[in-house]
């Protein structure tokens, strides 16, 4: 089926959403200059973003018709095999579209390099168009990328592209029973990480890296270490995933007379999943990719099964030479 619309996916600024709460540049101006603030860096962000989304749509336009959409309308948007995707802005925009793009190839442009670090842009305005014709013409290169799934016993369900995280949603140990590789414990720690291949360098590797400095302080090498640069294989790394393998870490487990530490961390596959049982009365949240506002409720009774989900993602990538 012939791609008949690009739909351009893009986030406000930081700058329109400061005046969506003050209503005018100027009274968002006096806000963020009394606060301490720059007031021209949040002007310039807006500035480039939009110099950049105007070039795109002016070289888009000669290629193909497009409609812009929203982050926010992103969830309810019906995207089809009708469509290619073009999504300019932050990674998190990237990852955040692709839950929801049914397998829809992704064209990722970084509006601003000096900002970005762009490790899900491998485009920008002045190479972008390159890679839409190549989709459409069906001839183009393609990252695909594997989704964590939370599923409840009711049949809700929330899809993550670089990780998920269970536990309470507010700042107390979160009490659930955990059942992998046919062991089952009654866990109170600060939640669980539940990462993807995509984001395995993420917020999982900040427990990774905790681990490894309470292990060196423990063991005395910090002392040392703080003299010495510290070499790159020394460090305590996440282990390489492939596509069908998810990667889940307990957060400080606690251990008393009622609950236990042998099940901290663990390879979640197709064929292995990961059985959580909540014991939390009020506040269980289970929630994706950082967005604390896109959750499930997971309070007691509640029963989510982590696993692979069969959906996928379609990131456009260069053509070797291109």
């Amino acid at each position: 089926m012939s791609i008949e619309y690009a739909i351009i996916i893009k986030n406000k600024t930081r700058l329109e959403m400061l005046v969506e709460r003050f209503n005018t540049k100027a009274q968002a101006s006096f806000y963020i200059e009394r606060s301490g603030g720059s007031y021209a860096d949040y002007e310039l962000e807006h500035n480039t973003f939009h110099a950049a989304l105007h070039t795109l749509q002016q070289q888009l336009s000669k290629v193909i018709k497009y409609k812009i959409v929203d982050r926010a309308f992103v969830p309810s948007f019906l995207f089809s095999d009708k469509h290619l995707i073009v999504v300019i802005g932050q990674d998190g925009l990237v990852a955040n579209t692709a839950k929801y793009a049914n397998g829809v190839p992704i064209v990722a442009v970084n509006p601003d390099k000096l900002r970005y670090d762009g490790i899900l842009l491998p485009f920008d305005t002045h190479n972008f168009i390159g890679a839409v014709e190549q989709v459409l013409t069906g001839n183009f290169s393609a990252k695909t990328v594997t989704f964590a799934e939370a599923r409840l016993k009711d049949g809700q369900r929330l899809l993550a592209f670089n990780d998920l995280f269970i536990g309470a949603a507010t700042h107390v140990s979160a009490r659930y029973r955990i059942t992998f590789n046919r062991q089952t414990e009654e866990h109170s720690s600060s939640g669980l990480i539940v990462s993807t291949p995509a984001g395995s360098t993420g917020w999982l590797s900040s427990v990774f890296n905790m681990a490894h400095g309470i292990s060196n302080f423990a063991s005395g090498k910090q002392k040392h270490q703080n003299k010495t640069r510290e070499h790159e294989s020394d460090r305590l790394v996440p282990p390489k995933l492939s596509n069908d393998q998810l990667l889940f870490a307990i957060r400080e487990p606690f251990k008393s007379v009622r609950t236990q530490t042998n099940i901290t961390a663990g390879i979640v596959t197709r064929q292995n999943k990961l059985l959580l049982e909540s014991l939390m009365p009020v506040n269980g949240v289970i929630f994706s990719d950082g967005i604390e506002s896109d959750f499930l409720s997971f309070n007691s009774g509640s029963i989510a099964t982590i696993g692979i989900a069969n959906e996928t993602a379609t990131l456009v990538t260069a053509l070797p030479g291109k």
